[in-house]
């Protein structure tokens, strides 16, 4: 899914305090001391509501806009402004096999990050996939034989090849 804007109204409170709500979700609030603090509330706030709703199943709904917002009476609105939110990437189950000492390692250092291992291979791939290095310079080849079944012959020092 791609990056959504949502609407939200920004209320003056009792004694200098803000409040901000979000006409597309129902009891998504946030306050805070200043324009400033309660801004910044509204869009983790919102984040997490999305979050929410994505794991329940809920469709997100589509962003309602600014001239149709109509504000409770009594209301001191301050300002409209607009969050973006990132709607969560579905997660998929994959199967993959790797040695079982590599799996311990993961495990024990994804435990001590605190992170699970799914959260591990992710996060690995995610910095795999972004660094800029040359595939020969990671991970050498597991096994001497070439696709062809042949094995490679080594290289010995101060002797030549057969021909």
């Amino acid at each position: 899914m791609k990056r959504r804007l949502y609407p939200a109204v920004l209320e003056r409170g009792p004694r200098g305090a803000f409040g901000a709500w979000f006409p597309d979700f129902p009891g998504c609030v946030a306050a805070g001391r200043s324009q400033e603090d309660a801004i910044e509330r509204a869009e983790h706030t919102l984040a997490q509501t999305v979050d929410g709703w994505v794991e329940q199943g809920k469709p997100l709904p589509e962003p309602t806009p600014i001239e149709r917002i109509v504000a409770p009476k009594g209301s001191d609105v301050a300002a409209f402004f607009m969050v973006g939110v990132d709607p969560p990437d579905p997660s998929e189950r994959v199967n993959v096999y790797l040695p079982k000492s590599l799996i311990t390692r993961i495990d024990k250092h994804a435990a001590g990050l605190g992170m699970s291992r799914s959260s591990f291979f992710g996060f690995a791939a995610t910095l795999a996939l972004e660094w800029h290095v040359h595939k020969p310079h990671l991970v050498g080849p597991r096994s001497k034989v070439h696709k062809t079944g042949a094995l490679r012959a080594e290289k010995r020092p101060g002797k030549k090849p057969a021909r």
